[in-house]
């Protein structure tokens, strides 16, 4: 399922840690370099995207997450009138600045949110730009 308790926490403990490294002597750490720093993560994170996904046969974006995975699968089920999207995904890489691992081997995401599924065309000019489709 999508992150639990435990990634949350270690998600968050690396922004802390990544904090604490800019910090001055006096534990204070300035907006600009707290900026200039997650700029520059964002910056190696699609240049990361850039360099993978040639590897990869289809992009998949939930509420929550974007993927590049090999092997998609998508099971539309229902519970108790409710309609929820169960989709396991194999040989996948997460678009997630705080992820020192985003090569994932197996990923499973259970959401009553839209799921878009696209198979990738393998040439320079159809590539997604990430910017586009995070809206930014």
């Amino acid at each position: 399922m999508e992150p639990n308790g435990e990634r949350r926490h270690a998600t968050d403990a690396a922004r802390q840690v990544r904090r604490v490294a800019l910090c001055d002597h006096d534990g204070t750490v300035s907006s600009e370099d707290l900026e200039n720093y997650e700029t520059e993560a964002e910056l190696a994170l699609y240049r990361e995207y850039r360099d993978v996904v040639g590897l990869f046969q289809y992009v998949v974006e939930t509420e929550r997450r974007f993927y590049l995975a090999n092997k998609v699968d998508l099971q539309v089920k229902a519970s108790g009138g409710d309609i929820y999207f169960d989709v396991t995904m194999t040989d996948a890489w997460v678009w997630d600045v705080y992820r020192s691992a985003r090569l994932v081997k197996n990923v499973r995401v259970v959401t009553f949110k839209d799921v878009n599924i696209e198979e990738l065309a393998h040439d320079e000019d159809s590539m997604p730009d990430i910017r586009q489709i995070r809206g930014r």
